[in-house]
């Protein structure tokens, strides 16, 4: 059954009341209190905050830096699954709300529609609705459709959205034949030239600068690139790329157009800006001018768009730019389990290069879940059936189809697993299909509901019914009825439609009892304004690229062979290290459930030459760890949360682990935590194990954090064997990282040496009343 899915979608400040309790249940971010089990979010349907304190409630302490960080520049360095979104939009509500802010006068940029939606529509519920969230080309479109009279006279030129037939034109032109892949490869090239600011007649050396792969002669692309400016000129049409030039061209040119764009936008905010590419940095510094009220957010372990032009580099220069910022770093994450967070950050353990060196280690808030899966397959169709059957397995635990994902390298691997999902009555979504609220059976929908809503009770059917039943008795002329009919095809794509404006009633409804049909049809048009889709229900299927923003309860990262992850054409080490970012991001997209999986060979019968992903070297069972890079011993840092901070200690190189008793080398997680095998004669000292155990629980009541936030229970067990006496002993155990050896390691140290930290601390105490 094949369903198709919408694109997704200090000083001066007000004195403000302390929060509450933040941890785990207290924290209500959308993307973080999740239902016992991993579940739905919070409510779809929050109230609005009462009062500019009201929106600072539920905030963890890093957020809370961020939202009131209202002044001067502001870095927001935040690891997946932090609440980052969270954390700006509450940022300009509060703003907003404490009048520091006019609405008006912050422009939010990003870099998809889907993306700059949801920002819209989490400000509306925030109290903050007249702010405008846009994409860099949304917001740059608008000026210029303004200010082209004033500028330039007449109309803005007509806005040719797939280029790719004028570039066919322009190599027919150069007497140059290119086939569809030939094309697409051009076009890029030609988008990847305009971001970075490259003319034709430039382009060949700016390969050579870059380091960049060309798919092809780059002076022969370049004649192309040329022809085909021409051919835009000739026919008065610009394209997408234009739109940013353009307004740069605008604004560098015109002082009168620039001071009247910024005395209307005076508070900036961007998203993902490890994504800049040099023209939109430049389009913000002129958006900007001489001030520096500038918020920015962005992760640089997340950079997987470098062909595109995008950058991190402005993301981690920001401070040498503006000395004066302040940063916050934002690692407790709320998405994931421990279990899915402890690949994560294994997984750029021994990445290399400045982005690495600057990577963000997570530290998950959530309860633990299962064990990351590996699974090995003889040839890709096995491997799809053996997917869809884990699959079923879940929907029949109870996971709801929409909380599913499968995520591969390129879009030409979705079609076995497709035929999979369908063999075993798997309804599924591709990613990249028309827009939600675009849908020709939802804009009848709408329509039908606001004839509904006008005409009150004039219908006796609707009479004295709530509005879920009122939904159900005008979708129900429509084609809508309780149950999916059989198979797949356009009339199943259509009830699905309806279904998720049904399923959107019941939680409108529940989240306000009081509401009216009016009421109801209000929220669906400033949903459709915003783009902000409904759930549809069935397993998305999805490249890694495309994944980026999204989550889901359980993620099943297929493919991950040589070859593929790294693709083929990755070669420079600059390009291996996005293709473990981009992993990375695969990784960072789950919530409970992660499986990891490949394929020997393409073909049944075919030779089994394929190798698992180097990714995944030390990570999955029975494969002996990677080198680790210079990088990570010489200087490389994961960066803990907080405000300025950033200073650990050296990592250390990871190696195979091996039982301190018999000497097997270790696979499994909980034996390499205790460095023995499980049925090894154990040396636990029971004294220390109960004393740690209570030192524990002691520190997690203090910090407001579970207990194995501090330290897990093997951890614990590996200490009270191990008994180390120093700190390099006690460092060597698997759990205690530099953050913990510094936190903790003094007080563990203690209680194995048999001492009572009381007749520490209080020297301490007598010390500094001295």
């Amino acid at each position: 059954m094949r369903l198709i899915r919408p694109q997704p979608l200090g000083c001066g400040q007000p004195k403000r009341r302390q929060p509450g309790t933040w941890q785990h249940g207290g924290v209500t971010a959308s993307n973080a209190p999740l239902a016992s089990g991993g579940g739905q979010p919070t409510a779809l349907f929050p109230s609005v905050p009462d009062s500019a304190d009201a929106v600072l409630d539920g905030l963890d302490p890093e957020q809370r830096e961020v939202a009131t960080a209202l002044h001067g520049p502001v870095c927001v360095l935040a690891g997946a699954g932090t609440g980052k979104t969270r954390a700006i939009t509450h940022r300009i509500a509060y703003g907003v709300r404490a009048g520091i802010l006019q609405p008006a006068s912050v422009l939010a940029v990003t870099f998809t529609n889907r993306a700059a939606g949801e920002m819209r529509g989490r400000l509306r519920q925030l109290g903050a609705g007249g702010v405008q969230a846009r994409t860099f080309h949304s917001a740059a479109l608008r000026q210029l459709h303004y200010f082209w009279p004033k500028a330039v006279g007449g109309d803005l030129p007509r806005l040719v959205e797939r280029k790719a037939q004028l570039v066919a034109e322009a190599a027919a032109r150069c007497t140059i034949r290119l086939d569809r892949n030939e094309l697409r490869d051009v076009t890029s090239e030609i988008e990847w030239s305009k971001t970075t600011q490259t003319v034709p007649e430039e382009y060949p050396i700016a390969v050579v600068k870059a380091a960049r792969d060309a798919p092809r002669d780059p002076a022969e692309t370049g004649r192309i690139y040329a022809v085909y400016e021409q051919l835009k000129r000739d026919r008065g049409v610009i394209d997408f790329e234009d739109v940013l030039l353009l307004t740069v061209g605008v604004l560098q040119d015109r002082l009168d157009i620039a001071d009247q764009v910024r005395s209307q936008y005076q508070h900036f905010v961007v998203d993902e800006y490890q994504d800049v590419s040099p023209l939109q940095q430049r389009l913000l510094d002129l958006w900007l001018g001489d001030r520096e009220s500038l918020c920015v957010v962005g992760d640089a372990s997340q950079t997987i768009y470098s062909f595109t032009g995008a950058t991190p580099d402005h993301l981690l220069n920001f401070r040498v730019r503006h000395p004066s910022a302040t940063v916050v770093k934002l690692v407790r994450d709320y998405r994931s389990t421990p279990q899915v967070v402890h690949l994560a950050n294994g997984l750029l353990a021994t990445a290399r290069g400045r982005a690495a060196e600057h990577r963000l280690e997570l530290i998950s808030q959530r309860d633990p879940g299962p064990e990351p899966g590996y699974s090995e397959y003889a040839d890709e169709p096995a491997e799809a059936e053996g997917t869809a059957r884990r699959i079923r397995d879940l929907l029949d635990t109870g996971v709801a189809a929409s909380e599913i994902a499968v995520l591969y390298r390129i879009n030409a691997q979705s079609e076995v697993y497709e035929q999979a999902l369908a063999d075993q009555g798997v309804p599924y979504q591709l990613r990249g299909a028309e827009r939600f609220f675009e849908r020709p059976e939802v804009r009848e929908a709408g329509l039908l509901l606001r004839g509904a809503a006008r005409a009150g009770g004039a219908d006796p059917s609707l009479e004295d019914a709530d509005i879920p039943s009122q939904v159900r008795a005008v979708l129900g002329s429509r084609g809508w009825a309780p149950q999916p009919p059989t198979g797949s095809g356009a009339v199943r794509e259509r009830w699905e439609s309806l279904a998720a404006l049904v399923r959107l009633a019941d939680e409108f409804v529940r989240a306000r009892p009081q509401a009216t049909l009016r009421d109801l049809v209000t929220e669906l048009d400033e949903r459709a304004a915003a783009q902000h889709a409904p759930t549809v229900e069935g397993v998305t299927l999805a490249s890694l690229h495309a994944a980026k923003g999204l989550e889901w309860d359980a993620v099943f990262l297929v493919g991950l062979t040589e070859g593929m992850l790294p693709i083929t054409h990755a070669k420079t080490d600059r390009q291996i290290e996005e293709e473990r970012r981009l992993l990375y991001v695969g990784v960072t997209r789950a919530r409970r459930h992660l499986m990891l999986s490949w394929a020997l060979s393409r073909s049944p019968g075919g030779r089994p030459t394929r190798r698992p992903s180097r990714f995944l070297d030390g990570l999955r069972p029975g494969s002996a760890a990677a080198a680790a890079p210079r990088m990570a011993v010489s200087g490389g840092t994961a960066a803990t949360g907080g405000v300025e901070r950033g200073v650990s200690a050296k990592r250390r190189p990871r190696g195979p682990v091996r039982c301190r008793v018999c000497g097997r080398s270790l696979t499994d997680a909980g034996e390499m935590k205790l460095m023995r095998c499980e049925d090894c004669p154990s040396e636990l000292d029971e004294g220390l194990h109960d004393r740690l155990l209570d030192w524990r629980a002691q520190q997690a009541a203090r910090l407001g954090q579970p207990a194995y936030c501090v330290f897990t229970d093997k951890t614990l067990l590996a200490i009270a064997e191990a008994v180390p006496d120093s700190e390099a002993r006690l460092s060597a155990i698997s759990g205690v990282g530099a953050r913990k050896l510094r936190t903790y390691g003094p007080d563990v140290l203690t209680l194995c040496a048999g001492e009572d930290l009381a007749s520490h601390e209080e020297p301490e105490k007598n010390s500094s009343k001295k």
